[in-house]
């Protein structure tokens, strides 16, 4: 029975894989010794005043329901970091969604917007979930791949893409700083964009969980030059060591706000009161918590991204996010999974294939949001597999 059962399931799950990331680490987790550079977890702990805020939310039995949306208060937190960093302006009572994560807020965004037969133009390599959740909506994703272009989108592909798929084309997702590449974009590459973008009625889902951590110049948001197209997405998992907390979220146009919140509402419900009232700390009294965390990346990206030049990896230095993308050095082929299977095993250093990310094969994935120590460690370790071979 259960295999009959089985067999009349959603078809479009069909078309959809567990994620690889979390696959690969599960994995490599148990060879003992293992030094992991593969998930984006911050290695730094929720900074204290924050942890606190949630601690005193429990003690107070703050244990019941919020609104759906999000506590009045967290939202307008939200509204007031979004303005004064990044002057996209928003109205907290109608505008603004606190989801699960990030996570949360892609689903709900990309679940309210896409009818079946709709396409999706995702430039790759990317963050994978968008794509399982596009597939699930009976939509198509549209690849543009940028690995030929140093994993930057031009805005002279952005424009034939769109213009190649007028007809069924419903949004595009931007993910920036990104991940895997750590690549980003300043105000006069996005305005580009934005010039292209405002000649369709598409949506534009701007994934900017990493806006905090970026390097050299300030980020600048499409929900400061395109708030009438964009749903803007965020959380306080990277620019806060939040993961955990599981706190994100969504803003935008009212009238499509409003639609997002029905699918967060009959999804979720609501984010954890304790978790809402420890962002609403977080947003509140540490607006600059994540630039501390911001400056010990840098220098981890800097000695990494050396580490692996020295060593034959070819790099682009990232200009954001805590990750570098590293082109495996042609000796050792281009099989980015029994690479990474090799160095977990000979080497006791574990990071993501490339292969995880579509355009990514022959490349790896290395996560420099761990310890300075750890990564001294791996270097060492990699310079000695790749001595040996």
């Amino acid at each position: 029975m259960a295999k009959e059962l089985a067999s009349l399931m959603k078809n479009e799950l069909a078309n959809v894989e567990a994620s690889a990331i979390l696959q690969f680490d599960k994995d490599i987790s148990q060879i003992p010794g293992i030094v992991k550079l593969t998930l984006g977890e911050p290695d730094f702990n929720t900074p204290d005043h924050v942890k606190k805020a949630g601690e005193a939310s429990i003690a107070a039995d703050h244990s019941h329901y919020t609104q759906s949306p999000g506590l009045p208060a967290l939202r307008q937190a939200i509204a007031a970091f979004l303005a004064n960093k990044y002057r996209a302006h928003y109205d907290p009572e109608t505008q603004i969604i606190t989801t699960i994560g990030a996570s949360g807020a892609i689903y709900a965004s990309l679940t309210a917007i896409l009818n079946p037969g709709d396409e999706v133009i995702v430039p790759i390599p990317t963050f994978p979930q968008y794509l399982p959740i596009i597939k699930l909506n009976g939509a198509t994703p549209v690849y543009i791949d940028t690995s030929v272009d140093n994993f930057v989108l031009t805005p002279e592909k952005l424009a034939a893409t769109l213009a190649a798929h007028r007809d069924k084309v419903k949004a595009i997702v931007l993910n920036y700083p990104t991940n895997p590449t750590g690549v980003t974009y300043r105000r006069a590459e996005l305005e580009a964009f934005v010039a292209i973008l405002r000649q369709y009625d598409i949506f534009v889902i701007s994934d900017e969980i990493y806006s905090e951590l970026t390097y050299g110049a300030p980020h600048v948001s499409l929900g400061e030059l395109l708030p009438d197209q964009t749903l803007l997405i965020n959380g306080v998992s990277k620019s806060h060591a939040m993961t955990g907390w599981r706190i994100g979220y969504v803003a935008g146009p009212a009238a499509v706000i409003a639609k997002v919140g029905l699918v967060h509402q009959l999804t979720a419900t609501a984010a954890a009161t304790m978790a809402q009232e420890a962002a609403l700390e977080a947003l509140q009294a540490g607006p600059d918590d994540g630039l501390k965390m911001q400056v010990e990346y840098q220098s981890r990206r800097d000695y990494l991204v050396q580490q692996l030049n020295e060593l034959g990896f070819t790099t682009a230095k990232p200009a954001g996010a805590f990750y570098v993308f590293a082109r495996i050095p042609e000796r050792f082929g281009h099989d980015s999974l029994a690479f990474a299977y090799r160095l977990a095993k000979e080497a006791q250093v574990a990071v993501i294939p490339g292969s995880a990310f579509p355009a990514g094969e022959g490349y790896l994935r290395i996560s420099y949001a761990a310890s300075m120590t750890k990564l001294e460690t791996a270097c060492q370790r990699l310079a000695a597999f790749v001595a040996a071979n």
